[in-house]
């Protein structure tokens, strides 16, 4: 090098020096065969540190990384060792400074090779994000992935379903989606607690993850479930696939907060595009195959079987569902209104809203007839929502009507719900005292001591809580005291044929000594003749319900308006 080329380069140093120093970045060169890490200066003050001893290993510089981000930081990293023809590494994550506080930077890094292209170093720099900085890309960051473990979330996750059917259709290469289930995470939730369940799910995906081809795509689309999407892969391939995911699990107790735990998977299967021809098929018919491996007894995998009559109640449960989205883009879901009325006199007291779905021609479908769908297809807090904006409109437009409401067991623990009823009501002055939300036994059931809580909040608003369907489940009568309702309301079977249902009239008896004794009013549903009418009101109800007294109508008939409760 001649002597004005040297002064040349130098003059290059001195300006990159000072470039660095000014942008507060730190320059690392990491070697891989022995962990050791050379840092630049700045990373001393960006840090918090005296010296780079501390950081000055691999293991050394992990114990600084938040817990929550280790898992995206080393899938990161792995796909950038894995793969030669991959980008340069560019991963952000929070630190731990000296003095305790947290820290945003982003780590970018190219990998250098030796001559049989095996990563042997790794050299970059370590960037402070800003406040401002940090809230935008945490936004752009969440809008992609699972803020627990790091994977792509369900609507990227669909994305690459409909990626990989579109490719295997144009080169005539199948590929495979499997659903994985996390067996029993409630029941381990429940004994161990939300830390360990949490290290559970981490912990299996990464297990997951590092199983999986570098072609190959997880992301999380529930509580306890993972979607892998596995490229060029037939029927055969998949049942490999999916044997070596619950191998990986099940060989090895998982590490916990509480210790060890061992933890088995579940997976369905389905082989694209000939089992399913989009995203939403795929993820259907790969959760159907999952129901069946569990009704196996779980630890297993199950492959889409497209039997005809499953085939067609998908599809049609897949049609219905796409019919109630539509009807919700364009104000079509609606109410019916079917009288309660005062068994002493047989005169309405209150409405109850039922959920209507109105075709544009002009025909009414019953909830009954669409409610599967949105519940199997998760789309039942939406409709619980809108559900809630109804009625909260019907009180706008009638400062006296009574209604109540039937919400599902989902909505039980949505807390987005009860923060809309407790706007609704301050917004509406009078609206609480007039509303009743009835909450079905099944839903108690689910979770008692969620529902407990659940009822509370409700009432402290000053709302009544109705329990419905009584009978039709496993509540038992101490149940009653527990959950402090205003009205219970009978199951139907119950009250068809009374006259003649020595058993029913039994329970019934029972049923309205105890609930008086708790503070709560008895109502009876499905009363569908003055003879049924007659024998519910000898043994003392408070309230009837049924087509005797009127079917559900859209139309608004309340005339008179009373007090719901009374004295027994």
């Amino acid at each position: 090098m001649s002597e004005q080329d040297f002064k040349h380069a130098a003059a290059e140093l001195a300006r990159f020096k000072l470039a660095l120093a000014a942008s507060g970045d730190a320059v690392f060169d990491w070697d891989l065969t022995t962990g050791r890490i050379a840092w630049s200066d700045a990373v001393c003050a960006m840090l918090g540190v005296t010296s780079t001893d501390t950081i000055g290993t691999a293991s050394g510089f992990l114990d600084l990384v938040a817990v929550e981000d280790e898992a995206q930081r080393a899938q990161a990293l792995a796909r950038q060792l894995g793969q030669q023809d991959a980008q340069p590494f560019d991963c952000e994550y929070r630190l731990r400074r000296a003095d305790g506080l947290s820290l945003r930077v982003r780590e970018r890094a190219t990998a250098v090779r030796d001559g049989a292209g095996r990563p042997i170093r790794l050299v970059g720099t370590l960037s402070r994000i800003a406040a401002r900085e940090q809230r935008e890309a945490r936004l752009e960051w969440l809008s992609s992935y699972d803020e627990l473990t790091g994977h792509l979330n369900r609507p990227r996750l669909r994305e690459a379903v409909e990626h990989a059917i579109a490719y295997s259709r144009r080169y005539d290469r199948p590929s495979a989606y499997l659903l994985v289930a996390i067996d029993n995470l409630g029941l381990l939730n429940n004994a161990y607690g939300y830390d360990a369940a949490d290290a559970v799910i981490v912990q299996v995906g990464q297990r997951l993850e590092q199983t999986l081809r570098s072609s190959d795509v997880i992301g999380r689309v529930a509580g306890n479930q993972f979607g892998v999407v596995l490229s060029q892969c037939g029927e055969t391939e998949m049942a490999l696939a999916a044997e070596k995911l619950l191998t990986a699990v099940r060989q090895s107790l998982i590490e916990t907060p509480r210790g060890p735990i061992s933890v088995t998977l579940s997976a369905g299967g389905v082989v694209l595009p000939a089992s399913a021809m989009s995203a939403q098929e795929a993820m259907g018919r790969a959760n159907e195959a999952l129901v069946a491996a569990k009704r196996q007894g779980r630890d297993c995998f199950q492959a889409y079987k497209a039997l005809h009559g499953l085939a067609t109640l998908q599809d049609n449960m897949m049609a219905m569902g796409e019919r109630v989205v539509t009807a919700l883009k364009s104000d079509r879901l609606c109410l019916a209104f079917q009288p309660m009325v005062d068994a002493r006199d047989d005169r309405p007291v209150v409405h109850e809203a039922l959920l209507r779905l109105a075709e544009p021609s002009g025909l009414l479908v019953p909830a009954g007839v669409f409610m599967p769908a949105v519940e199997a297809l998760g789309l039942i807090r939406r409709v619980d929502r809108r559900v809630l904006e109804l009625i909260t409109q019907e009180f706008e437009a009638d400062p006296a009507v009574q209604l109540a409401v039937n919400i599902s067991g989902l909505t039980v623990t949505d807390p987005s719900w009860l923060r809309g009823l407790r706007a609704a009501v301050l917004a509406n002055p009078g609206m609480a005292q007039r509303l009743v939300v009835e909450i079905t036994e099944t839903a108690i059931m689910r979770d008692l001591d969620e529902s407990v809580r659940f009822v509370g909040a409700i009432k402290e608003l000053g709302v009544r809580v109705a329990l419905d369907d009584f009978g039709a489940g496993n509540t038992s009568f101490r149940h009653l005291k527990a959950l402090s309702v205003d009205l219970v309301k009978i199951d139907g079977s119950f009250v068809r044929d009374l006259a003649r249902n020595a058993d029913n009239q039994l329970f019934i008896r029972a049923l309205v000594e105890l609930a008086t004794g708790f503070g709560a009013q008895v109502v009876a549903e499905c009363v569908e003749s003055a003879a049924d009418a007659e024998a519910v009101k000898r043994f003392g109800v408070h309230f009837l319900q049924g087509w005797h007294y009127g079917r559900p109508q859209v139309e608004r008939r309340w005339s008179t308006v009373r007090s719901l409760l009374r004295a027994s």
